[in-house]
């Protein structure tokens, strides 16, 4: 975000023990230069908007609908920033929780079922239906790993890399599916990645280099993934992202991931915790503790967010200098002020809104 920047988009979850739809709905949000919240106002009731993703325009909106019978909504943006309904469709899966847009497409992470999807999206913001990839497998971890899960989808090259929770994979399918102008052959995708047993795939970041950095939500860990040839990653080790840990002495839980020059932002929940790491190449012929394949690793910070406040998503903004967090359980919005040089940082606003879970900028 550039310091002229001055509005942020927020999806929102229902209230505890409200059924989707109960007053919840999209969010913009007014930030000032220094990171301070000026306003905000909700300008599109919509069930469940738990993430949001804009395409390369800037002017068509999308917003997955976390229900059973999961739903992707799309809205036309107008120069005053309001939000025009352009259409919905069925998601292709259950409670989506991801979706990422190409411009003529948006990919759908199911987190429910377990299933991918790809919709068209046409310049006014029209969607196609569905097409459908569906998976199969489990995990270690009865609880959470019963079966597929897929949370998170980035455009990779001339594919797509679908995290899926439940199996300990990423999955990759050809970027154009039928019905787009550069369609490939249909694919049902391929296994680009195994992770270690329990690690629960979540989000991830693709560096300059092809490097993939990702959280594993069970395990507490960055995991480190380099090229492999055509379609593959190969995992070479991973670092614990936190000391913190919960009241109980157990690990928390990462959500979301970003970075900024060589400083990797992760919120992680129970810790409440926004946790700042260094990453840069190794040097030749070390060996340190904190070395993973080509990388040094560092913890530079744990940035306090209040406890209970189950950070669920942020964005970077100001070129790297501030982090904003939707603090889910604590109803509110987090202004981080960070020190790129040092990776240290501290809180400097909080703005109340209900149940926030995705921050989008403008």
């Amino acid at each position: 975000m550039s310091i002229s920047t001055a509005a942020l988009w927020i999806g929102t979850y229902p209230t505890a023990g409200s059924a989707p739809g109960a007053g919840e709905g999209i969010w913009r949000v007014g930030i000032d230069p220094d990171g301070q919240f000026a306003g905000g106002e909700l300008v599109a009731p919509v069930a469940a908007p738990s993430f949001l993703a804009l395409d390369p325009s800037g002017r068509t909106l999308l917003a997955v609908t976390e229900a059973d019978a999961g739903v992707i909504s799309s809205f036309r943006v107008s120069d005053a920033g309001a939000l025009a309904p352009a259409g919905s469709v069925a998601s292709g899966g259950e409670s989506p929780c991801h979706v990422v847009t190409t411009g003529t497409a948006a990919w759908i992470a199911n987190y429910g079922d377990g299933t991918a999807a790809v919709v068209g999206l046409s310049p006014d913001g029209t969607l196609g239906a569905p097409t459908t990839f569906t998976h199969e497998g489990s995990g270690p971890v009865v609880d959470r790993q019963e079966g597929t899960h897929a949370h998170f989808a980035h455009v990779w090259g001339d594919r797509v890399l679908v995290s899926d929770l439940g199996t300990d994979e990423l999955r990759t399918y050809p970027l154009e599916q039928p019905g787009s102008p550069d369609a490939a052959a249909p694919s049902s995708g391929e296994v680009a990645a195994v992770l270690p047993p329990g690690t629960g795939p979540r989000h991830l970041v693709e560096l300059a280099d092809g490097t993939i950095l990702l959280v594993g939500e069970l395990d507490c860990r960055l995991h480190v993934l380099v090229p492999a040839g055509p379609g593959r990653l190969e995992h070479v080790g991973s670092v614990a992202i936190t000391a913190r840990t919960m009241p109980d002495g157990a690990a928390g839980y990462p959500s979301h991931i970003t970075v900024a020059g060589d400083l990797v932002h992760v919120g992680v929940r129970g810790p409440d915790v926004l946790s700042v790491l260094r990453v840069r190449e190794a040097v030749p012929g070390s060996d340190g503790p904190a070395d993973v394949g080509h990388l040094t690793i560092e913890n530079m910070s744990d940035i306090d967010l209040g406890a209970g406040a189950w950070p669920r998503h942020h964005a970077v903004l100001a070129d790297g200098g501030i982090v904003i967090v939707a603090a889910q359980n604590a109803d509110e919005l987090i202004s981080v002020r960070l020190d790129p040089a040092s990776g240290r940082g501290d809180v400097t606003d909080r703005l109340e809104l209900p149940v926030p879970a995705c921050v989008l900028e403008a």
